[in-house]
């Protein structure tokens, strides 16, 4: 397994100082911001039309020892609203091409639509009744998330590109099940970006969505990120939490940087279930922590993994 970092977090800082860091605390690997949400702070999207720059970009990775093990694109192709579905869907195209180039997975969201045709904002459903619910669910399934993520995973695979899903609460594909679902519909070049924290609050176990992830065969890449639930908050309000992420002392959970949310009796287990379905990728940091900095709370991230992810090939069963 590689030691890499979701880059977003360096988006106020210069490319060159951004590589520099990366190396400095000894990262094998970085995560590319290249449009939607994560943002595109180093004017990335494109790159891939330009020898001169794409040269250029490999050239710095390569003299700092990094290799780019995600193109992070995460958006809403799928928005009711045209004009931001447009500008997502150019990202996440121009995120495939430039995954093409380092042979890597382009990261995004499932997205979510409208309850119907003519709904001019996203309709997150999570329950079956009434009936309008499961009426929209039907919708967004079968008229709008099958039909474009199978037209997008023939694009992601004449390119030699797998499109990997963040499961994410307000995107229509917020669980396991539902990867493996779209997948199932809508082809094999789509797969799981597996980050456990927004499973924990949604009271699915990691582990076990590990485990079914891949018996699926689709693990595709890895954020590390964590999450911790406060208990009196959570048993007064449920953890459907709208309330500011800036909220800290009244929200039921919270983003954590890793160990401070779980410890080993989480994070061991975790990476040893990904190596039992053979995964061997990068675990990429996502620093979302609103108790650290972000420099602290990374580089605690990137100390704590270091002596736990399994870097070393499989050896033969020396005992048996």
């Amino acid at each position: 397994m590689k030691l890499g970092v979701m880059a977003a977090m360096f988006g106020n800082m210069s490319l060159d100082d951004a590589l520099d860091y990366c190396q400095k605390v000894g990262l094998d690997a970085i995560e590319l911001p290249a449009g939607g949400f994560p943002g595109d702070p180093w004017k990335l999207s494109g790159i891939h039309s330009s020898k001169h720059r794409l040269k250029e970009l490999k050239s710095k990775l390569a003299d700092r020892g990094l290799e780019v093990q995600g193109v992070a694109v995460h958006g809403n192709c799928v928005h009711p609203n045209k004009t931001i579905a447009k500008a997502d869907i150019k990202a996440h195209r121009n995120g495939v091409l430039l995954a093409a180039e380092f042979n890597t997975v382009a990261i995004n969201f499932s997205g979510c639509p409208g309850g119907g045709p003519q709904d001019k904002t996203p309709n997150f459903v999570t329950c079956p009744w009434p009936d309008d619910f499961s009426k929209a669910a039907d919708y967004q399934w079968n008229k709008v998330l099958i039909p474009f993520w199978s037209k997008e995973a023939k694009f992601a695979q004449q390119h030699g590109v797998k499109i990997a899903f963040e499961a994410h609460p307000g995107m229509t594909v917020h669980n396991p099940v539902d990867i493996v679902r779209l997948r199932s519909a809508a082809g094999k070049a789509l797969g799981a970006n597996l980050d456990p924290s927004h499973f924990f609050w949604q009271g699915i176990d990691p582990i076990e969505a590990t485990r079914f992830l891949g018996e699926n065969k689709c693990i595709f890449h890895v954020h590390a990120k964590d999450c911790s639930i406060d208990p009196r908050n959570s048993g007064i309000g449920g953890n459907l939490d709208i309330r500011s992420y800036g909220d800290l002392k009244n929200r039921s959970w919270l983003f954590r940087t890793v160990g401070y949310g779980h410890g080993d009796d989480f994070w061991k287990p975790f990476i040893s279930m990904l190596r039992l379905y053979d995964y061997d990728g990068v675990i990429s940091i996502e620093h979302e922590d609103s108790l650290m900095s972000m420099s602290e709370g990374f580089e605690k991230a990137v100390a704590y993994l270091q002596d736990r992810i399994l870097k070393e090939p499989l050896g033969k069963a020396w005992w048996f």
